[in-house]
Order: structure tokens, then C-alpha cells, then sequence
């Protein structure tokens, strides 16, 4: 069997709708961020995420075993956030959209997030040209009012927050 190459496996994966995520690490006063949609529960006991991060991004160095990680679930209306955070500008201007406090860990949490799971860091696999970054629940915040955002075939989707 021959090797997948690169492209047609990304193109498989632009198929694989998930959640777009704000990732921070640091503090108020020195806050680290990216957008990230390669995140998923690990177990429930423990609570735990997982997130991937590229081994080349500028803020990996920041993400290490026993550091803070807070995933911020965005809303349907919060794309320019994710763009924002996205780009090569700098922290300062990531940051200067929304509204940012702190929960269990001291990393900065998104106020206007549909969920924000507030962690620290317990394992760092390096598998490829991604980091896998483990992270335990220590707290957790929930907006049952808004609708998420998706990435789907290389482009955002809303999602209506749901009725019940």
C-alpha cells in the first residue's frame, strides 16, 4: 500500500466539521493564544482534553507539562475572533477583541465563549509535526444561550444554540 499524500489527506480532513477554539495559556497580564479546531475530550475521570498544536507555531514554546491551557468554545458570531487569533499579529492585538478574565488556573478565559474548560497541562506528546498537548479539567464555564461555530470544508458554519 502506498503512502496517503499530504494534500488528499487534508482534503479529507477539511470533511471533518469541528469546533473552532480559542487555546490560551499565561495570565491576564501576559496573555498566549491561538485558534485551534483539533481539540476533543479524552475521558470524563479525570476530565480531559486533548489539543493539537504544530510543533512550528510561535506560541508552542509556551505550552509545556504543569502550564495552564484554557479552550475557549466560540460562538456562531465570534469568526472574526478566530481570524484574529489566527494571524501573525502580535498578542497584544489578539487580545483585544472580547472580553477576558481568569477561572481555576489563571489562564485568560473568553466571557463571551459557549464553553470554556479551564486546564492544566499533564502530558505533551510530540507526534509528527504536532504537539499533543493533554490537559485535566480543573474548571469549566457553560453559555447554554449561544450557538457554536464550526470549520467545515475550509469554511466557518453557525450553529443555533439548541432549544431545550
Amino acid at each position: 500500500m502506498s503512502a496517503l499524500e499530504t494534500s488528499a489527506f487534508r482534503d479529507a480532513m477539511s470533511r471533518l466539521g469541528a469546533a473552532v477554539n480559542i487555546v490560551t495559556t499565561g495570565t491576564q497580564a501576559h496573555p498566549i493564544g491561538f485558534t485551534a479546531s483539533a481539540v476533543c475530550s479524552v475521558t470524563d475521570t479525570p476530565p480531559t482534553l486533548l489539543v493539537c498544536l504544530n510543533r512550528n507555531s510561535r506560541v508552542r514554546e509556551f505550552f509545556n507539562e504543569g502550564q495552564p491551557l484554557c479552550v475557549n468554545v466560540l460562538s456562531s458570531a465570534q469568526q472574526a475572533l478566530s481570524n484574529q487569533f489566527a494571524s501573525p499579529i502580535s498578542m497584544e492585538e489578539r487580545f483585544s477583541l472580547g472580553h477576558w478574565s481568569s477561572l481555576a488556573t489563571g489562564a485568560p478565559v473568553l466571557e463571551e465563549a459557549v464553553a470554556t474548560f479551564d486546564c492544566r497541562i499533564s502530558q505533551c506528546v510530540e507526534v509528527g509535526t504536532h504537539s499533543v498537548l493533554f490537559a485535566v479539567v480543573e474548571a469549566l464555564r457553560v453559555n447554554q444561550h449561544l450557538g457554536g461555530l464550526v470549520y467545515f470544508n475550509r469554511a466557518y458554519h453557525p450553529l443555533s444554540p439548541s432549544e431545550s
